[in-house]
């Protein structure tokens, strides 16, 4: 089992295999493809990309036991005989004692919080998982405060995750949900990914969205693969990671524009000539007279009054 992962480091991208393969970081073989590079100032930019191998364990070998010749089965195709030997592989065995150990840690811590939240009417109950458990957390009034992007939800299941997983090393994934609030805001994230790609895709501007966390990234990043002509990355560093959705294909021509950003060349209008149609009664008698000199503050006539 091979594939490859992404993230804002090497070691975040190690922890997501881990995740996804649901053992160990030091049972998967790591092959580092791209390592973030330092920009100004020190911040990294770009992203860590590694590629996971992953290899479970065969089963033991069964002592043989001769027997009469038997008629040889239809092969099949080297694709279905790889498919069909990884679905006999057996997963690697958890230790079931320390799942229960990690699972009602976790119910407990959980149970804690709610209580000194007051809410008293809430039923926590768990379900075992391949890789670790899905707790379900019942109760109208917990609904109402779980937040529109289901804040409450993430913050319980990241802190319950901390506590559980200090017991040992192997990791041990925990999924908190509430009347199906995961999968409804699933398919609110699809919609809204669909909707802006497509927007994308018709006006060729790049779009990009509000910071979420790396499950909610990943489930834009899986609707946005299904839009042709657009394409989808991650920027920023956590907790304001956020998804842009850019198009792939070259904007439309839209008609010229030229200097000072107008249409049609952009030329600037020339000034119209001004004619004087003065008369040249009008132009003498504008002119400065003699009288206009003098000074006739004195004499008989300098100052009259009524």
């Amino acid at each position: 089992m091979k594939e490859i992962f992404t993230a804002a480091s090497v070691e975040e991208a190690k922890a997501k295999a881990a995740e996804s393969f649901g053992v160990s970081a030091d049972e998967i073989a790591f092959n580092v493809l791209e390592e973030p590079k330092k920009g100004l100032f020190g911040k990294l930019k770009g992203e860590a990309k590694v590629e996971a191998e992953y290899n479970a364990p065969a089963p033991a070998a069964e002592p043989v036991v001769t027997a009469a010749p038997a008629a040889q089965p239809e092969e099949k195709p080297a694709a279905a005989a790889e498919e069909a030997a990884e679905e006999e592989a057996p997963a690697k065995p958890r230790d079931t004692a320390h799942d229960a150990e990690k699972t009602e840690a976790s119910l407990r811590y959980i149970r804690e919080i709610l209580a000194k939240m007051g809410l008293e009417d809430v039923k926590v109950t768990s379900e075992s998982t391949e890789s670790g458990v899905n707790i379900e957390i019942e109760g109208e009034e917990f609904y109402q405060l779980i937040g529109k992007k289901g804040e409450l939800l993430d913050a319980l299941q990241y802190l319950s995750s901390l506590v559980c997983n200090k017991i040992d090393r192997e990791y041990f994934r925990i999924t908190t949900d509430c009347g199906g609030f995961r999968d409804k805001r699933k398919a609110q994230l699809e919609r809204l990914a669909h909707k802006l790609a497509n927007n994308v895709k018709k006006s060729g501007r790049t779009h990009a969205l509000e910071p979420m966390n790396p499950y909610e990234r990943r489930i834009i990043h899986a609707a946005v693969s299904e839009v042709e002509g657009v394409t989808s990355k991650s920027v920023g560093e956590e907790p304001y990671r956020k998804v842009v959705i850019s198009s792939t294909e070259k904007r439309p021509y839209g008609g010229y524009k030229g200097k000072g950003g107008r249409r049609g060349g952009g030329r600037r209008s020339k000034p119209k000539p001004h004619y004087d149609i003065t008369t040249s009664f009008e132009k003498n008698y504008k002119k400065p007279k003699p009288e206009d000199d003098m000074d006739l503050g004195s004499g008989a006539y300098g100052k009259i009054e009524f």
